[in-house]
């Protein structure tokens, strides 16, 4: 097999890694939407501290969505490039050596790690003087896992709105039980109101 018949090869088996990308990204979507319903059903159960937490993983599902999808892009554009430039046979032997590099940082998983070999993929390409347009030049920060209190407030009051119900998520946690024994005491009066009545119809 020759140096372009090897390349082409590696060039099918990075579109297949591009494939492999979206998969995950529409795992991530539906781990999202799960996650969405746990916050529905704390909220409901007023457990505002599980709630958040809950909010928090359907946000950081997102954010790997979001960078599944960005990094596919990417790899979608560089394969493109890749293979008209392999066939018309101008690639040059470099070239071949960091398809192999990025073929192993992407196998790895780490979205870090494939971004950064992405970035010197495509530094590749300038120093070759070929011209591409790629979707983004870095995804510096989107793998955080931390997530904006705002943004996970928000999503619970969005949540809560959805469905109907009623959240106070600037509250902490023991006002939520104050609620709860209240609606407690509350039932106690029923109750103790129809034992009243039975006792008075009995007599």
């Amino acid at each position: 097999m020759g140096n372009t018949e090897k390349l082409m090869q590696q060039i099918m088996d990075l579109k297949f890694t591009s494939k492999s990308l979206q998969r995950q990204a529409r795992k991530c979507e539906k781990e999202e939407k799960t996650e969405k319903l746990k916050v529905k059903k704390a909220i409901e159960k007023g457990n505002i501290d599980g709630a958040r937490i809950y909010a928090e993983n359907s946000i950081r599902k997102r954010n790997e969505q979001m960078n599944y999808l960005r990094l596919a892009s990417r790899l979608d554009a560089v394969v493109s490039r890749l293979d008209t430039q392999a066939k018309m046979q101008t690639i040059s032997k470099s070239m071949g050596n960091i398809v192999k590099s990025l073929e192993s940082s992407l196998s790895t998983g780490n979205l870090q790690k494939m971004s950064e070999t992405m970035d010197q993929f495509e530094r590749q390409f300038v120093n070759m003087e070929v011209q591409a347009e790629f979707m983004e030049s870095s995804m510096s920060g989107s793998t955080s896992l931390s997530t904006p209190e705002t943004e996970v407030n928000s999503l619970m009051q969005q949540v809560a709105d959805d469905y109907g119900l009623e959240v106070s998520v600037g509250l902490p946690q023991p006002a939520a039980h104050a609620v709860a024994v209240k609606n407690s005491e509350k039932v106690d009066e029923d109750d103790l109101s129809r034992r009243l009545a039975e006792l008075k119809a009995r007599g």
